[in-house]
């Protein structure tokens, strides 16, 4: 059996994708169990995020944060471009 693509850029692509959907979907969930609201267009940049070392630093920020401003105050996604300070 040839594992060739296991080992490849477009396998790890691929995986990332799939933890990236992950970290949105818990970063989501940890938002709304701590009752702060994000407006939808804010949600789509999330959604389209695939930097996971800074979706997991909103991740971090939302396990303590009271406001949107809290976890998203610095940092700009190079893929997304989604920035910390975003008009919400």
């Amino acid at each position: 059996m040839n594992l060739s693509f296991c080992k490849s850029s477009t396998s790890e692509e691929i995986r990332n994708e799939g933890r990236a959907e992950g970290l949105t979907e818990g970063l989501l969930i940890v938002l709304e169990a701590r009752g702060i609201a994000i407006a939808d267009g804010f949600r789509e940049q999330i959604d389209t995020c695939y930097e996971l070392p800074l979706l997991r630093q909103w991740i971090a920020r939302a396990a303590t944060a009271t406001t949107a401003e809290e976890v998203f105050a610095t940092g700009r996604c190079p893929t997304c471009g989604a920035a910390g300070q975003v008009a919400f």
